[in-house]
């Protein structure tokens, strides 16, 4: 269990500043390819470096320097990695927002931020970008929209300014004296979203202990299907960045086309969660015996939960090691990861052990103890990764306890060697008659019936059990699907608590998911908050 670079590879490249790995890179492994777009464009590791400062001048002569805030939603591409770096270069405060907010969105982080400048596509994915950009900076003052239609605004790298200073030497996992160059909103649902302050430090410390349990190196080609600019996005700059990967950008993942795309250019880590694995699984089930990804290494997963069965499918009919996850948020990314050398048991049923640099993970229990290995609790964090705080410092206080810890909201606990396994979410937790039933539990059983693709439980509203449990079901064949009494005696054989058997069963096409694949359960709830006039049943205690 080693957490050293993969055998034969170089060690990974540090720095003081993201430009500063921006530049190694490009001096250590000038013609190495670093992205492969969709129209199977290459750009090496000293292209990206020279794109990026074309763009640094072109962002500059608009205006942008040291500590400017500016706001940015482009598609998975290479233009919007060049981007990135080129803010970086700058020293600008960037802001990349996941492209599913809109104007309300928009418009409350550009002004929390007071944002200078706001860079979006025209439109995409039937969404007008454009207009949205220019109705914002209208209404905001000081607030520039900038409409990248392809190619970034460009200029002479002779005329940038200096390079930003990079913090006075600190060490290298000591993110204390540098300087937020980040800030990464959390998807709100009924709240307004929440700002996650972030350096170049938090960022580049969690990528490197990520690709090193992922086997990352100079060989390794990495499916970049999800928004890049999640915070997801900027670990796997890094990562390629410190480890001399190339990274394959997918703006809309789309099966028929993209899983050939990363097959041409030998996918070896084809993530990045359980939507996508899913994808590939059935990809896969249609040409029998010709492998998908010949190269592949593993599946890197982490964004939503997975059921434990899917690790062990993916590795039986794709090969490689089957799903290497990981767990974090965008207040502390990555702070447990899988590594490729881990036995099944662990990759398909826990998220792997803290990573190295000085994460660490405490497991509290409701009084507010610390739980034993073991125990659940809440799963409380702490490392070089860790944010800041808010951009709204008042929420601070309720966020991290008084040691420093963030408080994750997540339940799970800490084995005797270890690693994590997330049990649920605090509010993830039904609860019926005072009963808790962890979702989760309930969900891994349910994947595993052969008449199952994909499923969700959700709590529902009820006035005789404060909840019910509801199990909405993705079915293998819709012209057969799974019955809700065969559901029943399904669960009732693998010993689950009667009180835990959904009363509710639904069927959908498929489960709503956002751009980093976890399940939109809030949509669910509302959708079948009404009593069914049939199908739920009444379980019997």
């Amino acid at each position: 269990m080693s957490d050293g670079p993969p055998a034969g590879a170089s060690a990974p490249l540090a720095a003081d500043t993201l430009w500063g790995l921006v530049a190694r890179r490009a001096e250590a492994t000038p013609d190495a390819a670093m992205l492969v777009g969709e129209d199977d464009r290459v750009l090496s590791f000293a292209g990206y470096r020279d794109a990026c400062l074309r763009a640094a001048a072109g962002l500059a002569a608009r205006g942008v320097g040291v500590d400017t805030p500016v706001t940015w939603s482009l598609p998975t591409s290479i233009e919007a990695i060049v981007l990135e770096g080129a803010l970086a270069r700058l020293g600008a405060r960037q802001n990349p927002v996941i492209p599913i907010y809109r104007e309300r969105e928009f418009g409350f982080i550009a002004r929390q931020t007071r944002a200078r400048l706001l860079i979006v596509p025209p439109a995409f994915r039937r969404f007008d970008y454009g207009a949205m950009a220019r109705a914002l900076a209208a209404d905001i003052a000081g607030l520039e929209a900038l409409v990248v239609d392809g190619a970034l605004p460009e200029g002479d790298p002779g005329s940038l300014p200096a390079e930003p200073a990079a913090p006075a030497a600190p060490a290298a996992t000591d993110a204390a004296s540098a300087p937020v160059r980040w800030v990464f909103y959390t998807s709100g649902t009924t709240a307004d979203p929440k700002g996650a302050k972030h350096t170049d430090l938090t960022l580049m410390v969690h990528a490197r202990g990520m690709a090193d349990r992922l086997a990352v190196g100079p060989a390794s080609r990495v499916a970049l299907a999800f928004p890049f600019t999640h915070i997801g996005g900027s670990t796997w700059l890094c990562s390629a960045l410190s480890h001399g990967c190339a990274l394959l950008p997918i703006a809309v993942f789309e099966p028929s086309t993209s899983i050939p795309h990363l097959a041409r250019h030998g996918c070896t880590h084809a993530g990045s969660g359980t939507a996508f694995h899913q994808a590939y699984l059935a990809a896969q089930r249609r040409q029998p015996g010709v492998p998908l990804f010949p190269d592949v290494v593993c599946f890197p997963g982490g964004a939503a939960a997975k059921p434990p069965e899917l690790h062990y499918e993916m590795k039986r009919e794709l090969g490689g090691v089957g799903i290497v996850s990981g767990y974090g948020l965008t207040e502390c990314p990555i702070i447990a990861m899988n590594a490729t050398t881990d036995p099944d048991e662990k990759l398909a049923h826990t998220e792997g052990r803290a990573t190295p640099e000085g994460a660490r993970i405490k497991v509290v229990r409701a009084d507010g103890s610390i739980a034993r290995a073991g125990e659940e609790g809440e799963l409380r964090l702490s490392g070089p990764q860790l944010c800041k705080g808010y951009v709204d410092g008042a929420l601070d206080a309720e966020a991290f306890d008084d040691e420093g810890f963030f408080r994750s909201g997540d339940l799970g606990f800490v084995d005797a060697e270890g690693f994590v396994t997330i049990t649920g979410r605090l509010k993830d937790v039904i609860i019926r008659k005072g009963e808790n039933i962890p979702a989760k539990e309930v969900e891994d059983l349910l994947y595993t019936h052969p008449r199952v693709k994909d499923v969700a439980v959700v709590g529902l509203p009820d006035a005789a059990l404060g909840e019910r449990c509801c199990a909405v079901v993705v079915d293998e064949d819709a012209s057969a699907p799974l019955g809700f009494d065969e559901m029943v005696a399904f669960l009732r054989e693998r010993r689950l608590m009667v009180q835990k058997i959904p009363e509710q069963l639904e069927h959908v096409a498929e489960l709503p998911r956002n751009p980093s694949g976890k399940v939109l359960k809030n949509e669910l709830r509302r959708r079948y908050a009404e009593p069914p006039r049939g199908g739920a049943r009444a379980n019997s205690e």
